[in-house]
């Protein structure tokens, strides 16, 4: 097996075909450094992400269902959303968990830092643990936010983890490190 320095790639020029709101997709030629000039990579360029696993006072696990329109999915998630500007993703978390739940948490601490995709895709999503959560007000949705609110145990959550229920892989994987935090996976 033949072991190689592993290098990034030297970005030589980048022009966007679409910029929006939501989305951006922009066209890259890369120097991979090994002799190959890459002239046609695509990357999707995303606003970061939060997720929080957001536990109740009385230790009951939050989780939003909705509908998931490019999936074609009724899908079970943990709550989280965009962060807006140059808010920190705490902030962010906790806006996100206040609009969407509305709670309120006594405690932040950040679990996970994951890329979605980064092989395609340039944003990142901070996972928080969040306890302590106190209902404080209604729901304050977006225009295009229909969700129910969920409480779950942790033993609950944990087989909906086993059983495959988490369709959203990055709301799958930050449930697994909040179970893994609260020592019920091991």
């Amino acid at each position: 097996m033949l072991n190689m320095d592993i290098l990034k790639w030297k970005k030589i020029s980048s022009r966007y075909l679409v910029k929006e709101k939501w989305a951006t997709l922009r066209v890259d030629t890369c120097d991979l450094q090994n002799g190959t000039i890459k002239d046609d990579y695509y990357v999707l360029e995303y606003p970061n992400w939060v997720s929080g696993i957001a536990l109740t006072d009385d230790n009951k696990i939050i989780m939003v269902r909705q509908y998931r329109h490019a999936g074609d999915i009724i899908s079970l998630e943990v709550p989280g959303g965009v962060i807006d500007g140059d808010e920190s993703p705490e902030n962010a978390i906790r806006r996100e968990l206040l609009e969407e739940t509305g709670y309120s948490f006594q405690e932040a601490e950040l679990i996970s830092t994951l890329y979605p995709n980064p092989a395609t895709a340039n944003n990142v999503t901070y996972t928080y643990l969040l306890k302590g959560g106190v209902k404080t007000q209604e729901q304050d949705l977006d225009e295009h936010e229909i969700l129910n609110v969920e409480l779950y145990t942790l033993e609950e959550a944990k087989q909906l983890l086993i059983d495959n229920k988490i369709a959203q892989s990055i709301h799958s994987s930050a449930l697994f490190y909040g179970m893994m935090k609260l020592g019920v996976m091991s």
